[in-house]
Order: C-alpha cells, then sequence, then structure tokens
C-alpha cells in the first residue's frame, strides 16, 4: 500500500461519510481493538508463562476453562468497561449479564467470546476473540438489562473479530462494507490490509467436523457425500479444511471461498455454536461481504434470542455454497 492507515485513523474517515455520527461508535472499536492488543501480548508468549492448561472450573456451557480463557475474559471486561462506553456487556464465559464500573453514559452493549478456540493454544493453533455491539434499548444506561443484549442480529451497528494466527488480524464491519487489519508489533498499531473484502461467490472448500458423522441427520450425510463426488462442471470434489477454531476456519473461507458448517446432531440438536457471541457477528460480517449465513432454515441475523446463551446450527460462507448445503438440510435435494 502507498500509504500506512491505523485502524483509528481507518474508523474516522469512515466516519465522515456520515455527518450525524458523534464519534461514539469510533471510540468503542478503538477499546475493542486495545483490548485486542492485551490479549495479544499473552497469546504470542503463551509458552513462557504460566497460563497454559485448564484453570480448574468450567464455564456456563459445562465446559472446562483454560487459563488463558479467564485472562482474556478480564483483560476485555477491565479495559473496555472502565472507559463507560457500554453500559451492559455479556461474555460466553460468564452466566450473566456484566455491568461496568462506569455505566451512567454509555448507549451500546458489547457481547463478546473472549478466546474462540481455545482448546488450541497448547499445540499453537490460530485462536480468536469475536465481538458484536448493539446501541441498547433502555433509555437510561444506568438501568440496562438483559432485554437490551437480546436483541436480532440485524440490529447490531459493528461487529468483528480478531485471529491471533502467524500475524494477528482484526476484522470489522459497522453495515457499510469489511475491512481488515493486521497487527504491526514493532509499532504497536493495527494497519489496513484487506480493503472492502469480498468473499468469493462460492469457493472450493468446506469446514465440518466429520468426526461427528454419526450424529448427523440424513440431510447433512447426503450433503458431504455430494460435496466429495467427482463433477468439474461444479468444481467438485471440495477440500476439507477444518481448524476447530471458528475464527480461524471462516477467515479462511472469507477470503478463499468456501462453506463452514456445523449443524445440529442427535447430541447438539440445537445446534452447538453460541447465537448471541459467534454466529450473529460472523453473519454481519459475512453478509457484508457479499456471503450467507442461516441455521440451515432461517437467516442468522433474523433470529429473536430468548437466552444470553443460546445455541444454533450454522451453516455460512460463500452465497451458492451456503444455499446448496441448505437444500440438502431442509430435503429439497
Amino acid at each position: 500500500m502507498s500509504q500506512l492507515i491505523t485502524i483509528e485513523r481507518h474508523i474516522l474517515e469512515q466516519q465522515k461519510n456520515f455527518p450525524e455520527a458523534t464519534g461514539e461508535l469510533t471510540d468503542l472499536l478503538s477499546d475493542v481493538a486495545f483490548a485486542a492488543k492485551l490479549v495479544r501480548r499473552e497469546v504470542v508468549r503463551a509458552g513462557l508463562v504460566d497460563i497454559l492448561g485448564f484453570a480448574g472450573s468450567t464455564n456456563v456451557q459445562g465446559e472446562e476453562v483454560k487459563k488463558l480463557d479467564l485472562f482474556a475474559n478480564d483483560k476485555i471486561i477491565n479495559a473496555i468497561g472502565q472507559h463507560g462506553r457500554f453500559a451492559i456487556m455479556g461474555s460466553e464465559e460468564n452466566e450473566g449479564i456484566i455491568i461496568p464500573p462506569k455505566n451512567e453514559t454509555g448507549s451500546y452493549a458489547l457481547l463478546f467470546d473472549p478466546l474462540d478456540g481455545s482448546s488450541n493454544i497448547d499445540v499453537n493453533v490460530s485462536v480468536g476473540t469475536i465481538f458484536s455491539i448493539y446501541r441498547i434499548k433502555s433509555s437510561d444506561p444506568g438501568n440496562a438489562s438483559i432485554s437490551d443484549c437480546l436483541q436480532k442480529g440485524s440490529e447490531q451497528v459493528a461487529a468483528g473479530y480478531v485471529i491471533y494466527g502467524s500475524s494477528v488480524v482484526m476484522v470489522y464491519t459497522t453495515g457499510h462494507g469489511v475491512h481488515g487489519f493486521t497487527y504491526d508489533p514493532t509499532i504497536g498499531e493495527f494497519l489496513l490490509s484487506h480493503e472492502n473484502i469480498t468473499t468469493p461467490g462460492s469457493g472450493k472448500y468446506y469446514s465440518i467436523n466429520e468426526g461427528s458423522y454419526a450424529q448427523f441427520n440424513d440431510g447433512t450425510k447426503r450433503y458431504l457425500d455430494y460435496i466429495k463426488e467427482e463433477d468439474p462442471a461444479t468444481g467438485r470434489p471440495y477440500s476439507t479444511r477444518y481448524i476447530g477454531s471458528l475464527v480461524a476456519d471462516f477467515h479462511r473461507n472469507l477470503l478463499t471461498g468456501g462453506v463452514f458448517v456445523y449443524p445440529p446432531t442427535t447430541k447438539h440438536p440445537s445446534g452447538k455454536l453460541r447465537l448471541m457471541y459467534e454466529a450473529n457477528p460472523l453473519a454481519f460480517i459475512c453478509e457484508q461481504a457479499g456471503g450467507r449465513a442461516t441455521d440451515g432454515h432461517r437467516r442468522i441475523l433474523d433470529i429473536d434470542p430468548s437466552e444470553l446463551h443460546q445455541r444454533t446450527p450454522l451453516y455460512i460462507g460463500s452465497m451458492a455454497d451456503v444455499k446448496v448445503a441448505e437444500e440438502f438440510e431442509q430435503g429439497i435435494r
């Protein structure tokens, strides 16, 4: 690129397109970027400090909590909550809502997965942070409640993720395109590296945990058989790429094209991924990049949530690929 553009500068430049903007959302995204730098600092030296392994407790999902999960969760809450820009927060690691220390003036809700894919951290596989921002419905930020968090994904004002891999990349959208920034540790800044990301209309990769094949319904099994068939006209067979870290799988498919499928199973008939912390923010990003995201029957962003930790199946990625997967799920094929 001919010039270096920091994430703060990019957000401010985007703000100029909206004369009515107050700059508040710019500050919110800057807070998230700062929190990501703190998490990144620990992730990259995970093998050098005592943060690997289990913390000896379980989260609300009944899953064992990693030490780095707790660290990331605390850092995000503390780094973001102290400025009073968010009236309320929700984390995948906390059972209930989180009221920041200063919530007298904040008019937004932040929902986040502090460290997606953390089970991979011990083996040096990419992990990530996912976040979602909503404007609260309550007129008084001091009275913000869980209802301010339980909004449809279509009501998000911003969403994004940070992937901690061979480089650290932050991707975000405010509903006007998708932009990616790569962290330069020599200057401590996220620099614009992927402007106006557009996902391919179809791809060559499919991402699914085939180890759960016996638990899949007939539609999913037939879809897997279909996608492995030899058919040059439709680009089949597809190549399987499954990391087991949602952010990493999604990021690859967003850039190169493909489909990520986490279907219902006999063990998890309502799906396993979290609607508010994972599916909604990634669906918002995917649609802004020209892709598609559904639960196999409904658009993810149209689902009216009833629980903070609600689960959902997820079919997300290139438009054409997701549509084919849906047709098998719905029995059309």
